[in-house]
């Protein structure tokens, strides 16, 4: 098989990066169709970042600065924050086109660079975070971007060199500096695949290489610290990453790690795998089944991490089996053919991706189709700003029955219910008494934004938090986007644990039937625990709301 023509090869990516570029931007704003919750997340994180502020410094998340920065900085620029989100994608896959290249220009043959280099700028470009429920979201959009990173980095050392002329300092620099995006987007890629991507290039005893990306990688930490201006940050960082580690509310957010590996849906994919990592050592790929060997704990460990836990990297293992298989047949102590063992070992881990990545590359076409007129029979609009009232920051919108129809669930078996005969205490692990009362089993499921405007409407026109800070106890704080309140410092746009930004808060927001009763009884009982003299001002059938 010979090696991609250069210049062809970059004028595909380039086609690849025009063409959902052009299915993303012309939409004219960002009409969601899910998630919600996350993006509310996302863009408080987004705002205060504009206002000067720094993540891990001033608020607690786990994110790092570059999922967040490249939106900031188009807000700060002026767009609108759904403008500021595909501007950023369409950057982030400007930036990393020149490496894309690289890699796959050097590291794989025939069509396999093509298939490479689009699957990166896919995963760049998705207006979705992956699986295969359909439906646009900017949920989670870190995880895609530092799937990435950690595909250019582990394709750069794990795959030997296509014959022609070596750059090992320009591999060093694209590994250096993919690994620190992967530091700086979500850092547990870094620490699941830092010890292989090593492995790799001392295996292939690649000094320049490695010395390189080492060089790279310090010279982005330094730079960073030298932009923040105090290198507590990155003590911070390790903080909030450990809070996160020892949560109560999200320690992980789908299957546990047993089932990532066996349950049905995923262990084919698994078992392909372990399988690549058999062929390649019987192929004589010692190294390369080594280091895939290496790969293993980092991949199921992340989609274990992720929500939905979605196995991104089969794809990326099938490209890299298929171009590992031996040039000419040769068979195992069995009499297995390897040349197609591999080939067929590729082929299913594609298969098993596929659903995935054809979501995440379908995604930008599905919302530039997206009917986000009027109703025919009412007159109404199909979507609404997520943020009403917010003036150019209403380019990101929402499906109006998602924004607008609220549905909760309630619990039928408290006293007074009909099914309280069936009552059970241990059943139920979010019930909370706070001041003296027993707090309602309700939780919203729908219709966020109506209720996050109803809510801060109330606060506003009681007149009693406007220019104050307020500590919600709910999962999201994102009142203060809709005017009730000021931003709460050192808060958790995402309620991981403890109290954090409580010192600053002024009073305290006790939703009824909040978004998660399990974070609202999780810090009831730390108020309570804490010991702070509170007092009712406020009332409703909505929230309650205590000043410190």
């Amino acid at each position: 098989m010979q090696r991609p023509n250069a210049a062809l090869l970059a004028g595909f990516l380039a086609l690849v990066v025009a063409v959902l570029s052009a299915a993303t931007l012309a939409k004219g704003g960002f009409y969601l169709g899910k998630h919600e919750g996350d993006t509310l997340h996302l863009l408080e994180m987004v705002f205060r970042e504009v206002d000067g502020q720094w993540p891990h410094l001033d608020f607690v998340t786990p994110i790092g600065v570059l999922a967040t920065a490249p939106i900031a900085f188009f807000v700060w620029l002026g767009a609108g924050v759904g403008h500021a989100i595909l501007y950023a994608q369409v950057l982030v896959a400007l930036i990393a086109l020149p490496a894309v290249w690289r890699v796959a220009a050097s590291r794989f043959q025939g069509p396999w660079a093509y298939a490479f280099g689009a699957l990166v700028m896919i995963l760049l470009l998705a207006l979705v975070h992956g699986e295969a429920q359909p439906g646009v979201s900017i949920s989670m959009h870190y995880n895609r971007w530092a799937w990435a990173a950690a595909f250019i980095a582990i394709a750069a050392a794990l795959m030997p060199e296509n014959e022609g002329r070596p750059a090992p300092l320009v591999d060093g620099l694209i590994i250096g500096a993919a690994l620190a995006a992967m530091a700086l987007i979500k850092i547990t890629y870094f620490g699941a695949f830092l010890i292989p991507i090593v492995a790799a290039l001392i295996g292939r005893r690649a000094w320049p290489t490695l010395w390189t990306a080492l060089a790279t990688g310090l010279a982005v930490a330094l730079s960073l610290t030298l932009l923040v201006g105090t290198p507590i940050y990155w003590l911070a960082y390790l903080r909030d990453l450990f809070t996160v580690m020892g949560s109560e509310v999200r320690p992980q957010p789908g299957l546990p790690l047993t089932g990532v590996v066996g349950s049905p849906a995923y262990m084919g994919g698994s078992i392909a795998l372990l399988m690549g990592v058999i062929f390649l050592r019987q192929a004589g790929r010692a190294l390369e089944g080594l280091v895939l060997l290496l790969l293993v704990p980092g991949f199921f460990y992340v989609t274990y991490q992720n929500f939905g836990n979605d196995p991104q990297w089969l794809w990326l293992l099938g490209l890299m089996l298929i171009a590992l298989r031996p040039a000419r047949d040769l068979n195992n102590g069995l009499g297995w053919n390897l040349r197609q063992g591999l080939l067929i070992t590729g082929v299913v881990a594609i298969a098993f991706a596929a659903p995935s990545m054809i979501n995440l590359a379908y995604s930008p076409f599905r919302h530039l189709a997206a009917d986000t007129g009027v109703d025919d029979e009412t007159g109404q609009p199909l979507f609404v700003p997520l943020l009403p009232g917010s003036g150019i920051h209403e380019d990101i919108q929402t499906a109006r029955l998602r924004a607008q129809r609220v549905d909760a669930k309630i619990a039928l078996d408290t006293e007074g219910a009909p099914y309280f005969a069936y009552a059970d205490p241990e059943l139920r692990d979010d019930a909370v008494e706070f001041a003296g009362e027993t707090w309602p089993a309700c939780s919203v499921e729908l219709g966020m934004v109506a209720w996050f405007t109803a809510i801060s409407d109330d606060l506003e026109a009681s007149g009693l938090t406007e220019g104050h800070t307020v500590f919600t106890a709910d999962i999201l704080s994102s009142f203060w986007l809709y005017g009730a309140y000021a931003p709460l410092p050192g808060a958790s746009p995402w309620y991981y644990g403890g109290l954090p930004g409580w010192d600053a808060a002024e009073f305290l927001l006790v939703p009824r039937c909040p978004l998660s009763t399990k974070v609202r009884k999780l810090i009831l009982d730390a108020v309570a625990e804490e010991g702070s003299a509170l007092t009712e001002v406020r009332r409703n059938e909505m929230y309650v709301l205590y000043a410190k």
